[in-house]
């Protein structure tokens, strides 16, 4: 993305599966020769870039600290990134909880803080009662900028759903196409450790192992099951128990036409997920960790965008186009209008609310706040708050 520093523009890299924690800068004069990187051009086409860039033939140290700044931050596809990817993935396989890694960035690092901005956050809100109440959906967009979409989704739950098992769906936004990521992990956050339904994860492994990717390493920095995990043990308390689902694009139906669970390993997993619902019954509670459109410079979009003005306007209106399915059960429907112009809009939730609305049977579902919030001054994510009742 472009860097957010004034001081020091260019272009800022960083690697979302944190194989790498480095974080670079490129000048903006060496940006494009980026391109030359792609696996199919040579030392010589980058050699060539650069001396167009300095018109200077002799660009022989630029040229090699260029390649060895990007091969040591781990930005290039050769060993030693292939070293850094297989000692993270191992290293994650082999810990026996799924420690918090957005804390002290998306949300406070010390408990009582936590807690005490969580309450802010939570705080005026009224609850709707939970009768037929069986699922919520809630942003996954950083709490302080989606803080009463969290709150017009978690103040609907009450001490009395305690003792269930949280289906957590949530998007993942760098899992394979197709796929479901599992963990066996228990999860910690700053607020304190919750068990992870092993007995459930087991099940939906043996009943669609295609679709699955067990021990998914995306769950070891994939923010959208932690951030609903501190609102669920702010209002339930820290011990509660979960199923934590993380959903991959539904690429293939995407791009080439067609339902998602024309795919057998989709199906497969739409059925086990169906029938679990179907046998837990009661026992279970789902939370879909879901935001909606992502919008201008920063999603590659050749406008800048600001929320509830000009063409977010009209993104209002198209998410509520969509929204009006969810909340009819609509899954054919939802997915037509996901479908169109290939999701032009960027619903990075979309496979999570599919999910669901394959799985859930008949429900109804209510939208509790629907928002826009400029992430950055030229780019908008839109998300909602929503409940559902059986129907």
């Amino acid at each position: 993305m472009p860097s957010p520093s004034p001081e020091n523009p260019g272009l800022f890299i960083r690697d979302p599966y944190r194989y790498s924690e480095a974080m670079l800068i490129i000048p903006p004069p060496l940006v494009a020769c980026l391109e030359c990187f792609d696996g199919r051009q040579t030392d010589l086409d980058l050699r060539a870039a650069l001396v167009r860039i300095t018109n200077d033939f002799d660009v022989g140290e630029i040229e090699r600290a260029l390649v060895e700044t990007l091969s040591e931050a781990g930005f290039l596809e050769d060993e030693n990134f292939a070293r850094m990817q297989q000692a993270r993935r191992q290293e994650f396989a082999e810990q026996e909880v799924r420690e918090p890694a957005h804390a002290g960035s998306a949300y406070p690092a010390e408990p009582e803080e936590l807690r005490e901005t969580l309450a802010q956050y939570m705080d005026g809100g009224a609850r709707t009662g939970t009768d037929g109440l069986f699922a919520i959906a809630a942003p996954h967009v950083s709490p302080s900028g989606g803080w009463q979409s969290y709150r017009a989704a978690y103040q609907a739950l009450g001490p009395e759903l305690k003792d269930r098992t949280f289906v957590i769906l949530a998007t993942s936004h760098y899992g394979e196409p197709e796929r479901f990521g599992l963990t066996r992990k228990r999860f910690v956050t700053p607020l304190g450790e919750c068990a992870t339904d092993e007995r459930l994860v087991e099940w939906l492994a043996a009943r669609a192992p295609k679709a699955v990717e067990m021990e998914d390493y995306c769950h070891s920095f994939e923010h959208t099951v932690e951030l609903e995990l501190i609102f669920l043990q702010q209002v339930l308390g820290p011990e509660v128990r979960i199923l934590p689902i993380l959903c991959g694009p539904f690429a293939h139906s995407l791009y080439n036409g067609g339902l998602p669970e024309q795919h057998e390993g989709v199906k497969a997993f739409l059925d086990a997920l169906g029938e679990m619902r179907e046998r837990e019954g009661d026992r279970l509670f789902w939370v879909l960790g879901v935001d909606m459109a992502h919008m201008g410079a920063r999603y590659r979009d050749d406008f800048a965008a600001v929320a509830g003005e000009g063409v977010m306007s009209e993104v209002q209106a198209r998410d509520q186009q969509r929204i009006e399915a969810i909340q009819a059960g609509d899954a054919g429907g939802f997915w037509e209008l996901v479908r169109k112009n290939h999701d032009d809009l960027k619903w990075c939730g979309s496979a999570p609310f599919y999910t669901f609305l394959k799985t859930a049977g008949k429900a109804r579902g209510e939208l509790l706040n629907y928002e826009q919030w400029n992430i950055d001054e030229h780019s908008v994510v839109s998300f909602a708050g929503m409940a559902f009742r059986k129907g």
